[in-house]
């Protein structure tokens, strides 16, 4: 007692020092970067493009005002992803428009919200003719920044959008204003299209020779990654394996789950102290009161509405519909729930499906305002559909489409099931009064209606007593202990990682390059902590950790790092061998087949001669080779007659013989031709502008320290 008197006469002294701790350790967060909550340096970059900042505080304002147009499922890494690419694309792009003096003046933007729908056709701004008052706009404009700040902020940003898209769409017509076709490009298009060859030609396959018969050496690998740079860098990535610990139900929690259920379907007799009395406390199978019932003692609530059996779990629908009332069916498994259900009341044709041609009149409820037909005309028109829809051979679906004026037409008039008290009372009791197939006129406030009803089922009300299949305290604590085990047993000696994982029956999944900014992990879902962890300069390859994910845990080792710029030679041999596999068999092939005719080089090689008919230069596939650019392309070049020399090809070494060519008839004017070439280029100028752009510019994206 002497010491809690002690520490409450020094509560005062003890929240001032915990509070300077606190802050002590936010501080140090924010100017050191390594406070682990994303903060980093005021004031600091999140990346640069060609020499310019992206300012950290300019980012985030970007994400606020953003954030709002993602949906709830949207991932804040997400988010972070979309903004940065948006302000990469709105950086470069804005060098451009500085290099070439590309803007946009107060009065081009005035000409931009003119031209702009959502502007001109809102009725605030247009005079009491509907023209777009401009005068009316700017005073709208002037208010809000008056007195309305936030709204005023919001069409700033609106403004800035318009411009940005009106800089680009004028930059991107400079550069297509450049791009298209000449009528010569026309005229080659043309022939390479129709100018057709046929040949004789055998083709010895790369797979004659095996792969394990081709000595690659590290070096070969070496020297050709070299020679082709570009083609194999790399960013910085990450592997790490884990094993995941899931908390799920163990068979002994399941088996109590079903039983805590079982026990709640008979009456039991309970002493109450304050009656001091025994009562009868009901159970599932009698209580008087199923919806008090279930919120004591069930995961979901008493549903009382009726189901058809489309409605209810496909697991025991059909067993549920034909149960009679009272009558009770479980527990059962439904996902991840053990459930009983008890039959509560069952109604035969309670659901109907009808389909229906709506003859709306001028007046009716809701009709169209294009509906200017009376009562009477509508009734005369309702009749003679009536006959067509009852005479032989006629498609309700199809008379609705073309003369229903009701929003269901487009579905063939198709109302789907409902049930009693659904439709307006005169539709209701056709409906339910008359059997399927039954086609008829009813009146009602909407107009006159050709009902057919196309179905009928019976629906049931269900009560069902319900429980999560989830773990027991046992199971979770049980789970934590398995996954610390095992993280002390291989932080002690990491090396052992997979060895151990297999001793003790765990299943270890590998996830190779990573990347700074991924979010998703195989197996896991997003999981940004993991990765933030495996590209922190502080976590060495080959270090474990433990995470506490939603359901369990991951036990994760950092298992290799990969360097910005040129890939090791054993990263890049995968790609590599492939290629001069290729080029060693080419080699061989075409050194033992040299000066020999076709004939010779089937039999010489186990083959036989084949031929192609109509090739062309502009697609290059070859019927049972496949595609062969630089096969088609020296037939396309010899002259009738002609044999080729031996063709290093995509499968295999190839020799041809061309035996036909057919030459496309000339044309006056090759304009079409050049005109498609134009065409087909156009659409892909923005992209691939802006594709080069970057792929030029010196990006350097800090994204990853911050996020």
């Amino acid at each position: 007692m002497a010491i809690l008197e002690k520490i409450r006469k020094r509560t005062t002294v003890l929240i001032l020092i915990i509070g300077m701790a606190l802050f002590a350790f936010v501080i140090s967060g924010i100017f050191t970067g390594n406070g682990g909550m994303g903060l980093g340096k005021i004031g600091s970059s999140v990346g640069e493009v060609n020499g310019e900042t992206i300012s950290i505080d300019q980012f985030r304002q970007e994400m606020e005002a953003v954030e709002g147009r993602f949906g709830p499922q949207t991932t804040s890494t997400q988010i972070v992803n979309s903004v940065w690419d948006q302000m990469v694309r709105k950086t470069l792009l804005g060098q451009e428009f500085d290099r070439l003096g590309i803007d946009i003046g107060t009065d081009q933007i005035m000409d931009l919200i003119r031209t702009n729908p959502s502007f001109t056709q809102n009725p605030q701004f247009q005079d009491q003719n509907g023209n777009f008052d401009e005068d009316a706009f700017r005073n709208f404009i002037t208010d809000l920044s008056v007195n309305q700040p936030d709204q005023y902020q919001a069409w700033l940003q609106s403004e800035a959008a318009l411009i940005q898209a009106s800089m680009e769409q004028t930059y991107f017509d400079l550069v297509r204003a450049g791009v298209g076709a000449t009528l010569k490009e026309g005229e080659l298009d043309y022939h390479m299209a129709n100018d057709k060859v046929d040949i004789r030609y055998v083709r010895v396959p790369y797979t004659s020779i095996a792969d394990s018969t081709i000595n690659i050496s590290k070096s070969d690998i070496e020297k050709y990654m070299k020679a082709h740079e570009e083609e194999y860098q790399q960013a910085p990535g990450r592997d790490i394996r884990y094993v995941y610990f899931e908390e799920k139900a163990s068979e002994a929690d399941q088996a109590a789950i079903r039983e805590s259920l079982v026990t709640l379907l008979e009456d039991r007799e309970e002493y109450r102290q304050d009656l001091d009395s025994t009562v009868t406390v009901y159970g599932f199978s009698h209580t008087p009161d199923m919806a008090a019932f279930l919120d004591l003692n069930s995961d979901t609530k008493y549903d009382t509405l009726f189901k058809s059996r489309n409605d209810l779990p496909a697991v025991v629908a059909d067993t549920l519909m034909g149960m009679e009332t009272g009558e009770i069916y479980g527990p059962y498994r439904d996902g991840e729930y053990f459930k009983i259900s008890r039959i509560m009341d069952r109604k035969d044709n309670g659901s109907v499906k009808a389909s229906h041609i709506l003859v709306a009149y001028q007046g009716a409820m809701r009709a169209n305002p294009a509906v200017t037909r009376t009562q009477e005309e509508a009734e005369a028109r309702a009749r003679e559909l009536l006959a067509e829809a009852r005479g032989d051979g006629a498609v309700f679906a199809q008379l609705a489409r073309d003369n229903s004026d009701g929003p269901s037409a487009q579905n063939g008039g198709d109302l789907g099931y409902f049930q009693e008290g659904v439709m307006t009372a005169k539709f209701n009791d056709f409906a339910f009064q008359n059997p399927t197939g039954t086609i008829g006129l009813v009146e009602t406030e909407f107009g006159y209606h050709i009902v057919k009803i196309d179905d009928k089922q019976d629906i049931i009300r269900v009560a069902t007593l319900s429980r999560m299949v989830e773990p027991s305290e046992e199971t979770i604590n049980a789970t934590f202990t398995e996954a610390t085990s095992f993280e002390m047993a291989v932080s002690e000696a990491p090396t052992s990682y997979g060895s151990k994982a297999e001793e003790m029956g765990y299943s270890v999944r590998p996830v190779n390059k990573l990347q700074a900014m991924d979010e998703n992990l195989p197996g896991l879902g997003a999981q940004r902590r993991v990765v933030q962890w495996a590209f922190n300069p502080e976590t060495e390859t080959g270090d474990v950790r433990r995470f506490d994910l939603a359901g369990g845990y991951a036990v994760v080792q950092l298992t290799a790092k990969y360097r910005e710029g040129l890939m090791s030679v054993e990263d890049a041999s995968a790609q590599i061998l492939p290629k001069l596999r290729r080029e060693r068999k080419a080699g061989q092939i075409m050194a033992a087949n040299q000066g020999k005719s076709l004939e010779d080089i089937a039999s010489a090689n186990n083959v036989t001669i084949a031929s192609a008919s109509a090739l062309n230069a502009k697609t290059p596939t070859i019927a049972g080779a496949g595609r062969e650019p630089m096969v088609v392309g020296t037939a396309v070049s010899l002259g009738e007659g002609d044999t080729s020399g031996l063709i290093q090809g995509e499968t295999g070494v190839f020799k041809l013989q061309v035996t036909a060519k057919q030459a496309a008839p000339a044309l006056e004017n090759y304009a079409p031709y050049a005109g498609t070439l134009t065409r087909s280029i156009a659409p892909r100028v923005n992209t691939s502008v802006y594709d080069a752009l970057k792929e030029k510019a010196e990006i350097e994206d800090e994204r990853a320290t911050y996020f």
